[in-house]
């Protein structure tokens, strides 16, 4: 029973988050995405932005994600092949763009992992199952424990964080600023301020390494 009110205290509060994020973003749903020259504009990155890599990297990118988004899924593992290329000065910031129904409840459970210092592994492990708890393009946040198993997370604790304001707060904002700079579908990247304008892995991959080629002149 406690297990129960804990997620039901966690749905009303990331619904409510939602809603007021989805409000903030609404009318900003066409149109391409804003430049933003500075690549530590704070639309761009934000203190509590998920990172992997350097602080100081010369080239920092940053993904918006929706967990439940089936082509994040797809181009994650290109993602992690563009960051191999240069470890040491390539950054990836992660931002939430839940636009699926139910992603909003998945990203609170990726920050509540994240608590736990867990948060790569477990978008790793819920990426690679997503098949199992996205039908019908509608995230099921009861089917994501299972593929949480065996990552050492206390999801006791998980469930109990996820219902933060501090994580609800963290999803309005993504949300703000998806819609602040144009970001309309999911993954949606931009390398040092500028936005990826043609999607796919090889204008994403060029753009990278011109940003680093710039960067080592």
């Amino acid at each position: 029973m406690k297990q129960k009110a804990l997620f039901i205290t966690a749905a009303v509060i990331l619904l409510a988050a939602f809603a007021v994020g989805a409000w903030i973003y609404k009318g900003g749903e066409t149109g391409e995405p804003v430049q933003a020259a500075d690549p530590v504009y704070s639309q761009l990155i934000r203190m509590h932005s998920p990172t992997l890599g350097k602080p100081d990297a010369k080239v920092q990118l940053v993904e918006f994600i929706d967990p439940a988004c089936e082509a994040c899924a797809g181009f994650y593992p290109l993602v992690k092949q563009i960051i191999a290329i240069d470890p040491d000065e390539i950054r990836l910031v992660m931002r939430y763009a839940p636009f699926h129904k139910g992603a909003s409840a998945v990203v609170a459970v990726l920050e509540a992992a994240k608590k736990q210092d867990k948060f790569w592994p477990a978008l790793e492990a819920l990426l690679a199952a997503q098949s199992d708890w996205t039908q019908h393009h509608t995230a099921q946040v009861n089917r994501v424990w299972k593929h949480l198993e065996g990552l050492g997370l206390d999801l006791e604790q998980v469930r109990e964080d996820m219902g933060s304001p501090q994580i609800a707060r963290a999803v309005a904002q993504d949300l703000a600023d998806a819609k602040a700079l144009g970001v309309n579908k999911t993954p949606s990247f931009f390398v040092n301020g500028q936005p990826l304008t043609n999607f796919g892995y090889a204008p994403l991959k060029a753009m990278v390494e011109q940003a680093l080629a710039a960067s080592n002149p």
